[in-house]
């Protein structure tokens, strides 16, 4: 069946699409409502309620509120439960800290707030999931639908692990889906790996000497010294990563001195940045390194350089059973030649990883960009919104795990 919709040169087959693509305006009008209401990590209470809402519309069984802070859990159970196994479904609802720039009658009705990475889309297709999966029940087991606040940098996985989610609901695998506008629609990529880099934050406080500008020789030159770590530490990568592996050392922001005292050399300087890795060895030997460099380089000109390495999200590492599993779901749906098995890995990161520390998974990506059209605006863009077109195939990829992972 041919996906509808004027933008629309997919097709999708299966009767979990078809079934799910009779209620595509209603799942459209969900996640347009979504973004119109945007809202930050563990602040998802519009959101959320939105979520229950839906949910009691769609007949699930039960519905479970406030787990890590806004998050929500949805149990649909199947024909029969002899196996009973569990396959989560997990679907990320925060926004982001930005001004959106576009002028459509669903625009972000929240100054500074914006749907920008198209979690309202990852939220109505699961939604869309559960209506479908209510309706039919065609599994033996229980899906659990992980609605996950707080991705956008406040670990909202983390939190509602640590809530209790898995002790709670234990399922035995968990996937999770983005879309990505640098694929087209009807296409799904996946990667029996590394998916995403972990993301560390990196502080570098320089000390050194302040005083006069025309008098260099008797200060202890904290920009100087800033200028040369910048330089150092690109070597890191260089001459200490092995050419195969990944790692990325990005210096983003500096502060020192005041821009209008232009005589006045600081005392002090910071920077930060960015460490991006897949692999756990690399990531300690990046972390030692930085710190060894920086405090050699700051020696050198009798200052002092400490540095402050935070370990924020790990790696987004798919186990490969499930990630075959899923890529055999998609090709049942999209056909083999629109699967791509072994998609290239990002270097952003995602807060998924930490479900997949904890149990096997996948991690997927669901094309969404017509070429120089809808949805190809790239993430974090405040010209980005998600391809509405899109919603009923993610919808039937969340439900087709579950009835191809648990058949009758």
């Amino acid at each position: 069946m041919q996906a509808a919709g004027p933008y629309s040169t997919f097709k999708v087959q299966g009767r979990a699409f078809a079934q799910i693509a009779a209620f595509h305006p209603e799942i459209t009008a969900l996640r347009r409502d979504l973004h119109a209401h945007p809202e930050l990590g563990f602040e998802e209470v519009y959101t959320a309620a939105r979520v229950q809402e839906a949910l009691k519309q769609c007949g699930v069984d039960e519905i479970h509120a406030g787990i890590g802070k806004t998050g929500v859990v949805a149990l649909i159970k199947g024909q029969r439960n002899s196996s009973g196994n569990m396959i989560g479904l997990r679907a990320d609802m925060d926004a982001l800290a930005m001004t959106e720039h576009n002028d459509f009658s669903w625009k972000s009705a929240h100054a500074g707030l914006m749907h920008g990475c198209g979690h309202d889309g990852h939220t109505a297709m699961l939604v869309g999931a559960a209506r479908y999966l209510a309706e039919t029940r065609n599994f033996d087991g229980t899906a659990v639908l992980i609605f996950q606040p707080g991705e956008e940098g406040f670990a909202g996985a983390k939190a509602m692990i640590e809530d209790g989610l898995f002790e709670r609901f234990p399922a035995q695998s968990v996937f999770g889906m983005h879309n990505w506008p640098a694929m087209r629609p009807g296409t799904v990529g996946v990667n029996p790996g590394p998916m995403m880099a972990a993301a560390d934050r990196i502080t570098i406080e320089i000390t050194g000497k302040g005083g006069h500008g025309a008098h260099a020789y008797q200060t202890v030159d904290p920009v100087l010294v800033a200028a040369h770590i910048i330089t150092a530490v690109q070597s890191i990568v260089s001459r200490n990563v092995r050419p195969i592996d990944n790692a990325v050392i990005s210096l983003c922001a500096m502060r020192a001195g005041e821009l209008g005292a232009m005589s006045v050399i600081p005392g002090s300087a910071t920077l930060v940045g960015t460490v991006r890795t897949f692999n756990p060895q690399v990531q300690a030997m990046v972390e030692r390194r930085l710190s060894e460099m920086c405090s050699a380089v700051a020696q050198g000109f009798g200052a002092s350089a400490t540095v402050l390495y935070e370990r924020s999200y790990p790696a987004t590492i798919n186990t490969a059973p499930e990630a075959r599993f899923a890529a055999d779901v998609a090709q049942s749906l999209v056909g083999a030649e629109h699967v791509v098995r072994d998609l290239e890995p990002s270097m952003g990161a995602e807060d998924f990883s930490f479900m997949l520390q904890v149990k096997p998974g996948a991690y997927m990506r669901i094309g969404q960009g017509v070429e120089g059209g809808v949805g190809s605006c790239f993430l974090h863009n405040s010209r980005y919104d998600f391809n509405d077109e899109i919603l009923p195939l993610g919808a039937a990829l969340h439900a087709s795990l579950i009835e191809q992972g648990m058949p009758i």
